[in-house]
C-alpha cells in the first residue's frame, strides 16, 4: 500500500496493465491467426520467434534510451506500435502473412526499446526505497494479465477475426501513452551523442561485467531461464505421464500464473529483509525443488509445483532489474538494462530449442532431476557469493564520519 500512494507508481502500474492486456491478447491471436490461414504449426510457431528476434540486439537497441529522453521515446514508441497494428487489417491471405511477421519483428524490436526507456525512467520517477517492490508489483501486473487476456483475445478472434485484435492491442498502446504523459518525472535535456554506436553499445555489457554485484544475478537470470526454457519444453511430458490430455497444460499454467502474481506481491518487504541476492538464491532454491519434484507422476504434486515454479522463477528477475536500476548510473541505464534482459531472457529461447531436441533423446523424469540439480547449483552459488560479499564488507573499515 505504501507503494501504491505513489503518485507515479500507480500511472506506470496502470500503464502496464493496459498495454500488457493487448499484448497478450495478440500474442496468442497471431498464431492462431497464422494457422487458420495456411494451417501450418511450424508457421503458427513463427510469429513467436519473430517477436522474441529482437531481444538478441537488445544492447543496441538500448542505447537509444541513453541517447534522447526516456519519457518522449517512451511515448513515441506506444504511438507508432499504435499505428503499425493497423495496418494487420490488410492481412487476409496467406500471401500477406509476410506483414503480420513484419509488424511483429517491429513490435518486438520497439517493446526492447520500450523495455529500456521504461526501466531507465522507473529509476528516475520512482523513490528508489521502492524500486523493488514497483518491479514486483508490475510482474503481478504482467502475469495477471497473461492470466485473462488471452482468453479475450482469443474470443475476440473467433467473433471478428485477427484484425479486431490488431485494433484492441492499437487502442491499449494509445490509452497507455495518455497514463505515460501523466507521469511527473524531471528529465534534463540531452544533446544527441554522436560518438561511435557500437562502443557506447559495448559500455553496458562492460559496466555489468565488472560490477560484483550486478554479475552474480545477471548471470544466475540467465541460467534459471535457460533451465526454465528446457524445462517448459517437458510440460506435454509431464501431462502426459500423469495421464491427461494435453489440454491440461493450461490448468498447470494457470496455477503457475497464480504463483507469480503471488511473489510479485511478496517481492518488495522480501527484498527488504534478505537483499538481492538472497531474495533470487531462494526463488531459484524453490524452483529447482519444484522442477525435481515434477518427475512425482502425482496430480496434487505437480498443481503444487506449478504454483512453486511460478513463485520461484520470478525472483532472480525481480532482484537483477532491481538491483541494475539501483546501482547503474543515469547516463548508462538504458544500455545496462537492455544488455540485462538479453542476457536474462536470450537462454530461454536457447533452452527452448535445446528441450525440444533432448525431450525426443531422453526420458523426461530424468531431465527433470537433472534441471533440478543444476538450478540448486545455481542457488547455492548465489548465497556464497552473498555470504562472500557480507565478509568482505564486514572486514571493510567503516567510512562514517566521526562528526
Amino acid at each position: 500500500m505504501r507503494v501504491l500512494r505513489d503518485r507515479n507508481v500507480r500511472l506506470y502500474l496502470t500503464g502496464v496493465v493496459i498495454s500488457g492486456f493487448g499484448t497478450s491478447a495478440l500474442w496468442l491471436a497471431s498464431g492462431v491467426w497464422v494457422k487458420d490461414l495456411t494451417g501450418s504449426d511450424g508457421l503458427a510457431a513463427l510469429c513467436l520467434l519473430a517477436m522474441w528476434a529482437p531481444t538478441l540486439a537488445g544492447p543496441a537497441l538500448g542505447t537509444l534510451a541513453d541517447r534522447v529522453r526516456r519519457k518522449p521515446l517512451l511515448i513515441g514508441t506506444n504511438l507508432l506500435l499504435a499505428a503499425v497494428l493497423l495496418t494487420l487489417f490488410t492481412v487476409d491471405s496467406p500471401g500477406r502473412l509476410w506483414l503480420l511477421y513484419a509488424v511483429l519483428f517491429v513490435y518486438g524490436a520497439a517493446g526492447v526499446v520500450h523495455d529500456a526507456a521504461e526501466s531507465a525512467l522507473v529509476a528516475m520517477a520512482v523513490p528508489t526505497p521502492l524500486l523493488g517492490a514497483f518491479n514486483g508489483l508490475r510482474m503481478t501486473a504482467t502475469e495477471g494479465m497473461k492470466l485473462v487476456a488471452p482468453l479475450a483475445g482469443a474470443g475476440l478472434y473467433a467473433a471478428y477475426g485477427g484484425p479486431s485484435v490488431a485494433c484492441l492491442d492499437a487502442a491499449t498502446f494509445v490509452l497507455a501513452t495518455g497514463v505515460y504523459a501523466g507521469l511527473r518525472v524531471r528529465e534534463e535535456k540531452t544533446t544527441p551523442t554522436l560518438g561511435d554506436w557500437r562502443a557506447q553499445t559495448a559500455e553496458g555489457a562492460r559496466f555489468l561485467w565488472a560490477h560484483a554485484r550486478l554479475r552474480p544475478l545477471v548471470l544466475a537470470g540467465g541460467t534459471t531461464m535457460l533451465c526454465a526454457g528446457i524445462g517448459g519444453t517437458l510440460i506435454y511430458a509431464v501431462v502426459d505421464g500423469l495421464g491427461h490430455s494435453p489440454a491440461y497444460t493450461g490448468v498447470l499454467y494457470a496455477v503457475q500464473g497464480v504463483g507469480s502474481v503471488a511473489v510479485g506481491l511478496l517481492s518488495g518487504p522480501a527484498l527488504r529483509r534478505l537483499g538481492g541476492r538472497r531474495f533470487a538464491a531462494c526463488g531459484i532454491a524453490l524452483l529447482a525443488v519444484a522442477v525435481a519434484l515434477r518427475a512425482v507422476r502425482s496430480d496434487p504434486v505437480a498443481l503444487a509445483c506449478s504454483a512453486a515454479s511460478g513463485a520461484g522463477l520470478p525472483c532472480v528477475l525481480i532482484a537483477a532489474m532491481t538491483a541494475v536500476q539501483r546501482e547503474t548510473p543515469d547516463a548508462l541505464l538504458g544500455r545496462a538494462a537492455a544488455t540485462a534482459n538479453t542476457l536474462m531472457f536470450t537462454p530461454n529461447v536457447l533452452g527452448l530449442a535445446a528441450g525440444a531436441l533432448l525431450v525426443e533423446l531422453t526420458d523426461y523424469r530424468i531431465l527433470l532431476l537433472v534441471l533440478g540439480a543444476g538450478l540448486l547449483a545455481t542457488a547455492t552459488a548465489l548465497f556464497q557469493s552473498s555470504a562472500s560479499a557480507d565478509r568482505t564488507a564486514s572486514r571493510s573499515p567503516s567510512d562514517a564520519n566521526p562528526a
